[in-house]
């Protein structure tokens, strides 16, 4: 997986009015969620970042690992959940959870569709149902991507998570979900009919 680095600075005001005071500077809450727990819940440790610096890791189709860089303390994590304003779309919280070498991740990864189906060679139009699949494993072996070769997929028929496997790696999505098909349009129907008439014409003869 790709790494970009992200720096910011521990927050001591928590709560509704102090994130609201945050963001009135251009800064986002934000919290990491490590191995840290308190009576058996996860202990957050509270930061806050520039809109700026988050843009380039939120507003994009690529999945990080992140370096945070939090007053000078080094953490690994990903990108667990994201919050914005309902109206704005403005980017109001993130939550982080850090990761190591060895304890598997779940989390979700484009898909990239390779080759050209030979439904879509007869008429018809691949459709992509999903575009990332979470997988588990540790973050080394995530792959950036999930590719996926489609040439052989025919005219009317789908391809399921079930039927994929990738070295390393678990898929987590369950496995009855359609990742991608090719739908019959005018096109394919207007081929299937002139092959059929064709055929019809020869045994005739």
């Amino acid at each position: 997986m790709k790494e970009i680095n992200v720096a910011g600075k521990k927050r001591e005001g928590l709560g509704k009015k102090a994130s609201k005071l945050l963001r009135k500077e251009g800064l986002v809450p934000c919290n990491l969620y490590g191995e840290a727990r308190e009576e058996g819940k996860p202990v957050a440790l509270a930061f806050a970042c520039t809109a700026a610096e988050l843009r380039k890791v939120v507003y994009t189709p690529n999945v990080y690992i992140v370096n945070l860089d939090i007053d000078g303390e080094a953490h690994k994590a990903v990108i667990k959940e994201l919050q914005f304003h309902p109206v704005t779309d403005a980017l109001l919280h993130v939550d982080f959870y850090e990761v190591n070498d060895e304890k598997p991740i779940t989390i979700g990864i484009p898909v990239k569709l390779n080759g050209l189906a030979q439904g879509v060679r007869d008429g018809g139009k691949i459709n992509l149902s999903i575009r990332k699949i979470n997988v588990t494993a540790p973050y080394k072996q995530i792959p950036e991507q999930l590719d996926i070769d489609v040439t052989n997929l025919q005219l009317g028929k789908s391809i399921k998570v079930g039927q994929l496997s990738f070295e390393g790696i678990e898929l987590a999505t369950s496995p009855e979900v359609v990742v991608c098909s090719v739908k019959t349009t005018r096109a394919s129907k207007s081929a299937a009919a002139a092959a059929a008439a064709e055929e019809g014409e020869e045994a005739a003869e």
